[in-house]
């Protein structure tokens, strides 16, 4: 028999190397990927290659017999199996059942009102939305037992070391077992495992079927690309792209008897050219689907979407002779004819001749229809199965590629990410008799049975359709259990999206932070060039012709003297800043009583005083709090990927967003607009508003450290007190609709690099503030602490008074005004009288950029800048022509 994934390997130089068994397992295909055209189709997991259901289960449950082996009896009994939606849904729980001892969990992507989520993580490279995970008894993950983590592929191991990141950060253990179908990690990849497990401190097993690799040579991925769109413009040219393509899409048989060998792999039968036109498939039904009532017992979860225990697997075993009796029962039954005049009417299929029958699970409804389809194995019919996907597979009637052809039905679930596109591969012409369709009740609506939907697309190719609905389990919900917030991510126009969000980046990979200290939700733009001179981005920014974070400004290396002053200053204030830091993050926690706290701070300023937060937190009162770090942009809103990252990992009502400081609070109202508009758009609610900071000068938030403007050294220099990172970029040539927005790690600064000093110094002030931090909390607590934007009011009036007319132009407080001397064109320096404690780096830097500095009373700060208000090459006065400033 020819090798399923010959067609791919000859085209593209792609070897599949390891096990002599991986080539009976393992067949390739190709999908429009920006990262990676292969696909691995498995013969055995039931997924996209109709197979006997007792080879699907049984793969499963010996992995799961192993695995029991590996912990013993006692430690299989304090498990708990983890499968990923949709793929390994059913493989997880037939790894559960050959476990034999432990409850089954599996992720999903159906939010579910009132169901409080235990945790979730995003799938690199996936097509789909973010996983979450949603037991109705949330002690199922909450034990110290081992996690068994059940995919079908184990590629690069990111989607199982980021659930395991994840899960152990809430729930830690001792002991996980991964388990895969295949193991096919590169030689890069294969000592990321036991690295990661010595990095978490607990043991990490593999278990897997069979071992190799997929080598790929140079500029795969592009030929891939190129051959993916050759073969759609092949099939436009050849006619596929007419309406029939609604129905069989790339890749169509050439005739109603053209058949898939008996284990669903390509056979003769088929023709071997790789575009034919479907016109000789019928495309009208030729049957009409039939209902039919498992039975199904009351109360019998559906799968592991909330949990499945072993109680409930002996329920549904004394359950499924009947099921599959009742089925037997419509298989034998003659169909009636969509059209009654149609002369061709189906008669029963005779008692000695058995049809070949296929059941069609639903997406993550994977295991019910398996269990079902095994049941009418053991009865003696001839059974495949098969699911239908959401993944976008590139379809070639060819035997020596995996995909021979697709039906294309729109979604029939109401699916959370809206509407779009589903599939069902190698089922038309593939000589089926029957098939069983299996859905939730979810998903029995309208768009089901609609003219184009799965029903009629599956009766136009298959003489008799047999429906059955399993009830979708609804978890008992207390009546005093919080909402929880929907997830409705966006979709990608492309068929798979570029870039599904992947975890955090963290030191030392990026930035010189400790990796627990931050995860920064940006993307790296490290090898972009990005800088332009200061002039030049003023110049643009001022004349409308680029935005601010379009853009980095050359960092700025502070000359020795400077340098020596960031030290003195720091030496002179931690103890201050520390007071303020235990202020600020005692006020949070008291106003969060019993809950834990993300911190969420706004890259760059307001992360190191995130990580100060974090320290307190640890110090104080024992609370490892998570801590990330997200890009926001006046002007352009928050990061809504990074938004819809935290609300797929952690409750939105926990986050708390913080930034170092507040200015005239542009960025407080900017978080405010955009949080709304990302409710209204995305349907994620719970995130606040507010902003934790360490000093409000202008009056502008509720939580604070301090109202006092005075110098924190993290805002004096640039990169190398904020952990080597840039400001945050969003370009559109660079960061596209699902991708976080970007920065540069400035590897090479590491030898200015003052950011752990910086930390160091403020965390070592922490006992002796303690005592004045509870007295200064508990009169904060007790004061009305209502924003008066004073700042704000300043700000508008000095824009008028000094004729600039644009209050993005004036920046007030110390920290902002040390930003205008470090990053813009300054025009002058506000200093309110009798201030110079604070200003002897402000007065040094404008000394040195040749920047007046006027004395004024009346400032609610220390300090004000001002931009140069119409900046052009040559010009300082406030009309931009050239005279001399006064």
């Amino acid at each position: 028999m020819v090798w399923t994934g010959t067609w791919v390997a000859e085209r593209l130089g792609v070897e599949l190397i390891g096990d002599e068994e991986l080539p009976a397992l393992l067949g390739l295909a190709l999908r429009r990927n920006p990262k990676r055209a292969h696909l691995l189709v498995s013969s055995v997991l039931g997924k996209h290659v109709p197979q006997r259901p007792s080879v699907v289960y049984g793969s499963g449950l010996d992995l799961g017999r192993r695995v029991r082996a590996l912990l013993g009896d006692e430690e299989a009994a304090r498990a708990v199996v983890l499968g990923y939606a949709e793929t390994a849904t059913a493989l997880g729980h037939a790894v559960a059942d050959g476990l034999g001892l432990a409850p089954y969990l599996h992720s999903t992507r159906r939010p579910v009102a009132g169901v409080a989520r235990a945790g979730g993580f995003e799938e690199s490279h996936s097509h789909a939305t973010s996983h979450l995970l949603l037991p109705e008894d949330p002690k199922l993950l909450a034990g110290d037992g081992p996690l068994v983590l059940v995919d079908d592929e184990f590629s690069t191991g990111n989607t199982v070391l980021n659930t395991v990141r994840a899960l152990h950060e809430r729930y830690p253990r001792d002991r996980y077992v991964v388990v895969a179908l295949v193991d096919m990690r590169s030689a890069a990849d294969l000592g990321r495992l036991d690295a990661f497990a010595a990095e978490i401190g607990a043991r990490v097993d593999l278990v897997a079927g069979a071992a190799g690799t997929v080598l790929l040579p140079d500029g795969v991925l592009e030929k891939g690309q190129a051959l993916v769109a050759a073969q759609e413009r092949a099939h436009a040219s050849a006619g596929t792209a007419s309406e029939a393509d609604a129905t069989v899409a790339t890749g169509a048989v050439t005739g109603a008897d053209a058949s898939l060998s008996a284990e669903g792999a390509p056979g003769a039968s088929l023709a071997a050219a790789a575009v034919t036109a479907p016109a000789a498939l019928p495309r009208t039904p030729r049957a009409t689907p039939v209902r039919i009532d498992l039975g199904w017992p009351e109360g019998l979860p559906d799968g592991g979407r909330h949990g499945f225990t072993p109680d409930h697997r002996t329920g549904l075993e004394a359950a499924l002779p009947a099921m599959a009796d009742r089925i037997a029962q419509a298989l034998r039954a003659p169909a009636a004819p969509a059209d009654p005049a149609d002369p061709e009417r189906p008669t029963p299929v005779p008692p000695h001749a058995p049809p070949r029958v296929l059941v069609l699970g639903f997406e993550e409804l994977m295991y019910a229809p398996l269990r079902l389809g095994t049941a009418l194995e053991e009865a003696g019919h001839d059974v495949r199965y098969s699911t239908t996907t959401r993944s976008p597979v590139l379809a070639v009637d060819d035997p020596g590629y995996a995909i021979r052809t697709r039906l294309v039905f729109p979604a029939h679930d109401d699916p959370a990410d809206g509407p779009g596109e589903r599939y069902a591969y190698n089922v038309a012409g593939a000589g089926f008799d029957a098939v069983v369709a299996v859905v939730d009740s979810t998903a029995d609506t309208p768009a089901l049975h609609a003219p184009d939907g799965l029903l009629a697309q599956l009766a136009a190719h298959i003489p008799r359709v047999v429906l059955a609905v399993v009830p979708s389990y609804t978890p008992a919900v207390p009546s005093h259990a919080p909402t929880v917030p929907s997830y409705t991510p966006t979709v990608s126009e492309a068929p798979e999206r570029s870039s599904m969000l992947p975890e955090p980046l963290r030191g030392p990979a990026f930035s010189s932070y400790a990796p627990e200290e931050v995860g920064w939700l940006l993307q790296d733009l490290s090898d972009v060039e990005l800088e332009a001179p200061t002039e030049e981005r003023e110049e643009a920014i001022q004349s409308g012709g680029a935005h601010y974070a379009e853009s980095l400004p050359v960092e700025y290396q502070p000359s020795e003297r400077y340098q020596e002053l960031f030290h003195t200053a720091l030496e002179s204030s931690a103890t201050r800043i520390a007071r303020a830091v235990g202020t600020v993050t005692e006020t949070v926690l008291a106003e969060r009583p019993g809950r834990r706290p993300v911190l969420v701070s706004l890259a760059r300023a307001g992360t190191p005083v995130g990580v100060l937060m974090r320290r307190w937190a640890l110090a104080r009162h024992d609370l490892d709090l998570p801590h990330y770090a997200v890009s926001i942009v006046r002007g352009r809103g928050i990061d809504a990927n990074a938004l819809r990252w935290l609300a797929a990992h952690h409750d939105p009502a926990d986050v708390v967003f913080v930034d170092g400081w507040t200015g005239k609070g542009a960025i407080t109202r900017e978080l405010a607009d955009a949080l709304k508009e990302f409710e209204a758009t995305e349907g994620i609610t719970g995130f606040d508003p507010e902003i934790a900071v360490l000093a409000d000068p202008g009056s502008c938030v509720r939580v604070h450290g301090t109202r006092e403007d005075f110098l924190i050294p993290s805002a004096c220099l640039n990169s190398t007190v904020s952990g080597l990172i840039s400001r945050t970029v969003l370009r559109s040539d660079l960061v596209g609709p699902d991708d976080f927005h970007g920065a540069k790690f400035y590897r090479e600064l590491a030898g200015a690099d003052v950011s752990a000093d910086f930390l160091d110094a403020v965390a070592a002030r922490f006992d002796e503030v303690a005592e004045t931090v509870d007295t200064d909390v508990k009169e904060l607590l007790a004061t009305d602490r209502t924003p008066t934007w004073e700042g704000w009011a300043a700000v508008e009036r000095i824009s008028e008074e000094y004729g600039i007319h644009d209050v993005n132009l004036v920046k007030p407080g110390v920290g902002e005004t040390t930003r205008v001397l470090l990053r813009r064109v300054p025009w002058k320096i506000l200093a309110k009288r009798g201030a110079d404690a604070d200003l002897a780096h402000v007065r040094l830097l404008a000394e040195q950029r040749g920047v007046p500095v006027e004395e004024v009373d009346g400032l609610p700060y220390s300090c004000v800048g001002l931009i140069h208000p119409q900046y052009t090459r040559g010009a300082t006065g406030a009309d931009g022509k050239a005279v001399v400033s006064q």
